[in-house]
C-alpha cells in the first residue's frame, strides 16, 4: 500500500493494489478506482485537508468505538 499527498491540489491517495485501473466511481470527494474485476484499487481523496480534520474532530469527540459519519 502507498500513501501520497499532493499540497498544491489538496488530494490524498490511496494506492491499494498495483493492478490497472478499469473504471472508476466518484462517491462525494471521494474516487475509488476499480480493476476490471471491480477490485478497489486506488483511493483518491479530494479536499483531503478538510476531510482528514473531519474526520478527526469526529474520532476525538466519539465516546464509543463505532463508524461515524462526517
Amino acid at each position: 500500500m502507498k500513501v501520497r499527498y499532493n499540497r498544491e491540489m489538496d488530494i490524498a491517495t490511496i494506492e491499494i493494489d498495483t493492478k490497472k485501473v478499469d473504471h472508476a466511481k466518484e462517491v462525494q470527494n471521494i474516487i475509488i478506482h476499480f480493476s476490471k474485476d471491480d477490485e478497489p484499487i486506488i483511493l483518491e481523496i479530494l479536499d483531503a485537508s478538510e476531510f482528514i480534520a473531519n474526520i478527526t474532530k469526529a474520532t476525538l469527540r466519539s465516546t464509543k468505538e463505532h463508524p461515524i459519519k462526517i
